[in-house]
């Protein structure tokens, strides 16, 4: 490759990774796996080797599980495998003509492949005193430590946004014996990802455990002048706070894809093999904006490590001459408390809600029909209905509400009567 004067040398590899968290790893690791020879390169913008960002908001922020054990391979690894990991370096531009891209520090490379998984930086919150030390957001090893190292030194804690991140972070801060209270704009928690029953359970759940959860509320701004003290509601009243955690979703990190001319409006546009509208440019994970069989072929991003792994591999294959169109069964968890949920299928667009079992054991299901048809469930403290039930979704299996509600008759048995006989 020919030098320009004053440039830094072009370093080439076969494929490059933009992003080094679940989708970012588990491409280079799944190319190794398919016995792809060529150089990979992995670039990642944080100091860190690829490591498991649910648990920032869970075990890792709680103190359960050092940082060595949410990483998603040890160090070894990734030299045996010859993936090279270009770490605290952020790209920020490149040419899709020239199979090149340039990072923020001035470093320059080339690819024969390129697979784009830079995942979403968190929002922030639009108001005066957002960014006041003790605001914090939950993305990265940096931000849990950050929140881990004030967490001593704070009596109210204040958690703005009721989506999962944010109730992780509640559950916590409640375990430490702080005073938290849970701001939602909306009329319930989980609203855009989950039926009025499971919000409502998890509204109690954390009601009982001494959180206060505010439904339908607005913040104006953030108090303080050093550091946060308060948050003032639309309403004038404040809210005394040492630390305030902000979960109100991510913006996909794709504008240099976009500058360099690919589709995409929420994110980056993919074919049903990862391809974006570039050559030879993919586009995996939170990022990558698909048509999701599981969701009647909707156009979306969908933000889970399900989805980045599953991405991975549908690029990895493609790269490696195996093309397989990506159909993977969306699944996803949460742990709040001693309460386990885990959901399968997307309930988007649901027009009927099947509650199996009784919420107030703290063991049941909610199942989301569509058409008469299961398209999702979300099981808390139920195993058994969330593994059987996967069979109920792919199948796109039609059952009565009566017999789906009947928790004494298991979903397996519910599928089977529906297969022909042999």
């Amino acid at each position: 490759m020919g030098h320009q004067m004053g440039m830094q040398a072009v370093q080439h590899f076969d494929v490059v990774i933009v992003g080094a968290g679940h989708g970012g790893a588990q491409a280079a690791l799944m190319l190794r796996q398919l016995k792809f020879e060529g150089t990979i390169a992995v670039i990642g913008d944080e100091p860190e080797l690829p490591y498991e960002r649910p648990p920032l908001s869970k075990e890792y922020f709680s103190g359960e599980k050092t940082f060595d054990r949410i990483m998603i391979r040890q160090p070894a690894f990734w030299e045996e495998r010859a993936v090279e990991m270009i770490l605290n370096e952020r790209v920020n531009k490149v040419d899709a003509a020239a199979h090149s891209l340039a990072t923020e520090s001035g470093k320059r490379f080339s690819y024969g492949k390129l697979i784009w998984a830079t995942g979403g930086s968190p929002r922030r919150l639009p108001l005066p005193g957002a960014n006041l030390p003790g605001v914090h957001v939950v993305r990265t090893r940096a931000d849990a430590d950050a929140m881990m190292e004030q967490v001593a030194t704070v009596t109210d804690a204040v958690v703005i946004g009721g989506g999962y991140i944010g109730l992780e972070a509640a559950a916590v801060l409640s375990k430490f014996g702080k005073k938290v209270t849970v701001l939602e704009a909306l009329d319930r928690v989980l609203a855009r990802v989950a039926g009025e029953p499971l919000s409502r359970f998890y509204e109690a759940e954390h009601r009982a455990h001494g959180v206060d959860v505010r439904l339908g509320v607005g913040v104006e701004a953030i108090e303080g002048e050093a550091a946060v003290t308060g948050v003032r509601l639309t309403d004038g009243s404040v809210l005394a706070a040492q630390m305030v955690i902000v979960g109100i979703g991510i913006i996909p990190a794709v504008e240099p894809l976009i500058a360099a001319g690919a589709k995409g409006a929420n994110g980056v546009d993919v074919d049903a093999y990862c391809q974006t509208s570039l050559p030879d440019v993919f586009a995996i994970g939170d990022c990558a904006a698909h048509d999701n069989g599981y969701a009647d072929g909707l156009h979306m991003r969908l933000e889970s490590v399900q989805n980045a792994n599953d991405q991975a591999n549908t690029a990895a294959k493609f790269i490696t001459g195996t093309p397989t169109a990506y159909d993977a069964v969306p699944w996803f968890w949460s742990n709040q408390y001693d309460l386990k949920l885990q959901t399968v299928g997307l309930s988007t667009g649901h027009d009927e809600v099947v509650v199996r079992g009784d919420p107030a054991n703290r063991s049941f299901s909610v199942i989301y029909l569509k058409q008469g048809r299961v398209i999702a469930l979300d099981c808390v403290n139920s195993v058994k209905d969330y593994v059987q039930g996967k069979a109920l979704v792919v199948g796109r299996l039609s059952l009565p509400a009566a017999q789906l509600a009947d928790a004494a008759t298991p979903l397996k048995e519910l599928a089977a009567a529906l297969q022909p006989s042999a």
